[in-house]
């Protein structure tokens, strides 16, 4: 006779059709990922044959068969569950059942030195957690059961849930006969995350499907909160290749999530956990500390290693001793269905103002009128094609999910349900959207963005968009590198599958100005401001200090788009604002001075060494530094823009030195912009003092031909092809070869005019970068130049 338990030593992942795809991955990391350090608490588990036998000793097989033949003869899904799960919760585990339930469940507690321990039940179908089907969350799972009364009682219930109405929809839809699936039940000591924190991580950018990150959600009390999506969490992004040096910190971003409640203990009996809220300090904390997520990141890619494919994983920290534990693993399913060879991409024609913000999940966009829900029993108001505006979804929102065009929910996070389904079923979805069941109404006509990067957007009406798709598999190889131009770091992940050479261009002005909004003087000085405007500050940071906040933004953006391209270069220019732009920033207007004519003012290179921007330059140095050499994404390559005589060039790379950044330390290559004559006219001087140049096409072709390249009148005259802007590329690609110097070209003239791509490409220069969207024409425009050239 079959074992009615199993320990989880006692089993590998090639028992799925005994004990689920759950409970088989928690035997296959206890047997094979323990001597790796990875943790999983103690556990049983009530394998498939004791299911059926359950079955068989009730008569519940002849009843549920009668009851699916009624259902595919058209009767209601709603009562044909109701009644199977009825009759499952009123009949009686077999004696041996409870018997063997029973000794496994003593034998728990003297492994764990105490009686009747706490414990997690957790269903696991035999369907379950494949690589191209997820069962996930179809099933109920019971925290904090404590007793024997109350685990076979926690046991039935979960034999229950086989049959709910979301669980035999999902089934029909997948295929499964009704008695292919058979439930095991995980008996698991409870790790007391309740006085800790808990969460989710996945092997891969959930939204981008870039493999080489591990994406971790954390919050408070138990993980249900998380995984359900009712609280917003902390988001650590960590890179993968670099895990394996132990002096390096590779955390690309850290992210606090508002944390509003927790799940924790219950006071027992039918309520064996309950939902608090979290008090201030909480949510102003971060969850996990460093040392934390790079133990948790280094467990997800040896779990990963092993099974072959990315994966979904829960975690939990004890609160009694501060130890981790991984409780659950299954393989990711969205992405390793996904088409690899096209690249789809999506963006706005119409611009509008955003309404509400939140987290994107994907990069779609959608639109539609708004159908705001408490509840999915509200599922007959749901009209096709409409936005579901609701506070959150668990799985018996699925089938309104389906009929819907985009999904924005006021709470969770990018693992939470609603972000994983709609993912799954294709769907824009912004979550985490604070208020938006208030300031949307119903049938209001709305358009929801997820295009612009990890900001989800809600626009009030229906605004025009474009969906492009690019063919990867039919691109050719070009010997000049095509490298791109990353305008918003929060963009870089969606690119990665595009064989670019690497970044030409990353402009630090805009992560500046985008997502750090604080001038770098009033950071570096935020004693020189006056009271408001301190005041502005302090509500901008929180309780740190200015420095470090803008210090740590600078770093984690510049560190996601060396990451989605590493190896391959990432040239990073230095911010070049001018005093204007500057004075715009919050705290800016007392560092800067008025000029009548910014473009050709104190801008790039002189303001570095000046004492009027020194200590703010400090902080741009700082992150950049923080970047190569504490997270260890040395392919970032400074560049320094305007920089107007070769002495200059020796102030800025002093100035550079004194910051930790010497030329040559660590690998560390400094390019210089080519955009002033005199860079072209003493280009050998340049050459001895970096290690590349950079075109700037429309500074170089504003200064050659003296043509204000924002006046209207002088439009026709601003030609980049103009011979002697022609002239002095060609001369500063020659100086510079001979000086063992490569020379690329920033710019957009290539993708909107393939014979200036020949005229690059004959001159010999050595890259051209260009926006992501034209990447694949400037490919073949290139392509096309070299076979003519040769």
């Amino acid at each position: 006779m079959d074992a009615l338990t199993r320990w989880f030593e006692d089993l590998t992942i090639d028992d799925i059709d005994s004990v689920g795809g759950k409970n088989a991955s928690l035997g296959e990391m206890v047997r094979s990922l323990a001597s790796e350090g990875i943790r999983v608490p103690d556990g049983f588990a009530l394998t498939a044959a004791a299911y059926r036998r359950f079955l068989e000793d009730n008569g519940l097989r002849d009843l549920i068969a009668s009851h699916m033949d009624d259902l595919d003869n058209g009767a209601s899904l709603h009562e044909v569950g109701a009644a199977i799960r009825g009759a499952i919760l009123d009949a009686e585990l077999p004696s041996p059942l409870t018997e063997a339930i029973a000794e496994s469940y003593r034998q728990l507690g003297e492994r764990l030195g105490r009686a009747d321990p706490d414990v997690a039940v957790r269903s696991s179908a035999t369907a379950e957690d494949l690589p191209d089907a997820s069962f996930a969350g179809q099933q109920d799972s019971y925290l904090n059961i404590c007793g024997e009364e109350a685990l076979v009682e926690a046991c039935r219930r979960c034999y229950a849930s086989l049959f709910t109405d979301r669980a035999i929809s999902y089934r029909r839809d997948q295929g499964f006969d009704y008695f292919d699936v058979a439930l095991s039940v995980g008996v698991q000591e409870m790790v007391r995350s309740d006085l800790a924190s808990a969460g989710v991580m996945f092997t891969i950018d959930t939204d981008s499907g870039f493999p080489r990150a591990v994406l971790v959600d954390a919050s408070w009390g138990l993980g249900e909160s998380v995984v359900a999506g009712t609280v917003d969490p902390d988001e650590y992004l960590v890179f993968k290749p670099l895990l394996g040096r132990t002096e390096l910190r590779p955390i690309i971003s850290r992210r606090r999530g508002r944390k509003q409640s927790k799940v924790i203990y219950g006071n027992g009996g039918e309520d064996p956990t309950e939902v608090v809220d979290t008090d201030a300090e909480e949510r102003a904390a971060q969850v996990l500390g460093d040392d934390e997520i790079l133990t948790l990141a280094r467990w997800a890619v040896s779990i990963e290693e092993h099974y072959g494919c990315a994966m979904d994983i829960e975690w939990a920290k004890d609160g009694r001793n501060g130890d981790l534990f991984i409780v659950q693993a299954r393989p990711e399913t969205v992405e390793a269905q996904r088409d690899q060879s096209v690249l789809r991409s999506y963006r706005l024609i119409e611009e509008g103002e955003p309404i509400l913000s939140g987290m994107a999940v994907g990069d779609a966009i959608a639109s539609g009128k708004v159908c705001k829900l408490d509840t999915p029993a509200d599922i007959d108001r749901f009209e096709s094609g409409a936005v579901l505006v609701t506070g959150t979804t668990d799985p018996d929102w699925e089938p309104i999910m389906k009929k819907a065009s985009a999904i924005i929910t006021e709470h969770g996070g990018r693992t939470s349900h609603a972000a994983i389904v709609s993912r799954e079923l294709g769907l824009a979805a912004v979550v985490g959207v604070p208020d938006a069941t208030t300031v949307l109404s119903d049938h209001q006509e709305v358009t929801v963005s997820c295009a612009e990067g990890e900001r989800g957007d809600v626009f009030d009406g229906l605004l025009e968009f474009a969906e492009e798709a690019v063919d990867l598999s039919d691109l050719p190889d070009t010997r000049t590198d095509v490298m791109l131009n990353v305008g918003d770091p929060a963009t870089a992940f969606r690119w990665w599958r595009l064989p670019a050479d690497g970044v030409g261009l990353a402009r630090l002005e805009f992560i500046v100005n985008s997502d750090i909004g604080l001038h770098p003087m009033a950071a570096a000085h935020p004693e020189r401001l006056d009271d408001e405007t301190r005041a502005q500050v302090a509500e901008l940071v929180g309780d740190g200090d200015p420095a470090e906040y803008f210090v740590e933004r600078l770093a984690s953006a510049t560190a996601r788009v060396a990451a989605a391209f590493w190896p391959a270069p990432v040239i990073v220019r230095l911010s070049d604002f001018k005093t204007n732009e500057y004075a715009r920033l919050l705290g800016g207007g007392g560092f800067e001075p008025h000029e009548e004519n910014p473009m050709l003012g104190w801008r790039g290179a002189s303001r570095y060494h000046h004492e009027g921007y020194r200590d703010g330059f400090a902080l741009e140095c700082a992150a950049m530094a923080r970047v190569r050499d504490e997270m260890g994404l040395t392919n970032t390559v400074l560049m320094v823009p305007f920089c107007r005589t070769p002495a200059e060039a020796d102030a800025v790379l002093e100035v550079l030195a004194d910051n930790g950044l010497t030329r040559g330390v660590n690998g560390l290559e400094i390019y210089v912009m080519a955009e002033v004559p005199s860079n072209i006219i003493l280009a050998p001087e340049f050459a001895r003092r970096f290690d590349g140049f950079s075109i700037g096409s429309n500074d170089l072709t504003q200064l050659t031909l003296g043509v204000d390249r924002d006046s209207d009148m002088l439009a026709s005259l601003f030609d980049e092809s103009d011979p002697a802007v022609v002239a002095s590329i060609e001369s500063l690609i020659t100086a510079a070869h001979e000086a063992g110097r490569k020379v690329g070209l920033c710019g957009q003239r290539p993708s909107n005019d393939p014979d200036f791509a020949e005229v690059l490409v004959r001159a010999g220069i050595d890259s051209i970068s260009v926006t992501p969207d034209s990447f694949a024409d400037v490919k073949r425009h290139v392509a096309q130049a070299e076979a003519s050239a040769s």
